[in-house]
């Protein structure tokens, strides 16, 4: 008979508050850009995560976001954001909460910061910017594989 484990600890989450920490819109090319046709913008698309505990079983998730468009060599806006929340967890092993803070975390602010890149871009006098959904799972696995990598890389000569 299989031995059940006793000691588990019951797992809570909660989301205490999402808000948006820091915010720029530029468009250091105004009002010239606007006089150019919108045909093929480049757009530069960056993003990173941070987590930081700020009391017992309290976390902080800020998620950083750039967006960068170009046209015919000129930035025409460049957006940054940090879009942040406040999160209790309790009950998760380690590995369960680097990936709750790295991934989940992360996944439930973007749909925030989105929306404010969108409705700064429309206030702005551009075109819509619809960002595509972010596979968080697939970039924490990523960062987990490169911070495995790194003690190889670094003891190898």
């Amino acid at each position: 008979m299989a031995e059940e484990n006793t000691n588990t600890a019951e797992r809570l989450f909660n989301i205490q508050k999402i808000y948006v920490k820091d915010v720029s819109f530029e468009t250091p090319n105004s009002p010239e850009i606007f006089t150019l046709a919108w045909e093929n913008p480049k757009v530069e698309f960056n993003l990173s995560s941070s987590a930081e505990q700020i009391q017992e079983g309290v976390y902080q998730v800020g998620l950083s976001v750039t967006v960068t468009v170009k046209l015919e060599q000129k930035t025409a806006y460049l957006i940054e954001i940090t879009q942040s929340g406040i999160f209790s967890a309790s009950g998760f092993q380690n590995e369960e909460m680097g990936h709750l803070l790295g991934s989940y975390c992360p996944n439930l602010l973007f749909p925030y910061a989105r929306e404010v890149i969108s409705d700064l871009v429309s206030k702005g006098g551009f075109p819509p910017m619809l960002l595509a959904p972010v596979n968080f799972d697939a970039l924490y696995s990523q960062h987990i594989q490169q911070m495995q990598q790194a003690p190889e890389s670094v003891t190898s000569h």
